[in-house]
């Protein structure tokens, strides 16, 4: 064999190698799966904010800028979409009433009290049974204090994505912020 022969061959066993030695841990259900980069505040793009006074909260939305820059009109999601919404506490009155501003919409408090977050990866989804199943998304939530999971049941966001948005790639204002004109 001569030198470049060998030296190809060799930088191919080292590829595999190291493919090998790189792949992630398989997949299992759960919010284990997300994570919730810490510069998400700063990188992630705010694309709406939905006012809940029936709630008294203000929802952020917010995703990657990966897929922000990938979203396509009537297409799925892409892959690798990490979207958050992260809750505000909406301003009151001594009778708790929410507040508007000027241009009617609801007053926020400025911490976050919430933050869920909503992931779609290749494989992802798989072990859920059809009650659950959100084609290949997961869900999790974090500490606003802190960023940290918090642990608990997540089948509120299962359920209510799976009946409500199966035809939208079960999310809602991504989906709709994607097939609107920007």
């Amino acid at each position: 064999m001569t030198r470049p022969a060998f030296l190809a061959a060799f930088a191919v066993v080292a590829a595999l190698g190291s493919a090998a030695m790189a792949q992630t841990r398989p997949y299992a259900p759960g919010a284990h799966n997300i994570e919730l980069p810490a510069d998400w505040q700063q990188r992630f793009i705010r694309y709406t904010t939905v006012d809940r006074p029936d709630r008294k909260i203000i929802r952020n939305m917010y995703v990657n800028p990966e897929a922000y820059a990938a979203l396509r009109a009537g297409q799925p999601l892409p892959y690798g979409t990490l979207a958050i919404m992260a809750d505000q506490r909406a301003r009151v009155d001594a009778a708790g009433n929410v507040l508007l501003d000027g241009n009617g919409r609801l007053i926020p408090e400025p911490a976050f009290i919430a933050i869920a977050a909503q992931q779609k990866e290749r494989g992802w989804g798989e072990g859920y049974g059809p009650e659950l199943r959100n084609g290949e998304w997961e869900y999790a939530r974090f500490s606003p204090a802190n960023g940290t999971r918090v642990e608990g049941p997540l089948t509120a966001c299962f359920t209510c994505h799976l009946q409500a948005r199966a035809q939208q790639d079960f999310s809602f204002s991504t989906w709709d912020y994607a097939n609107r004109s920007r």
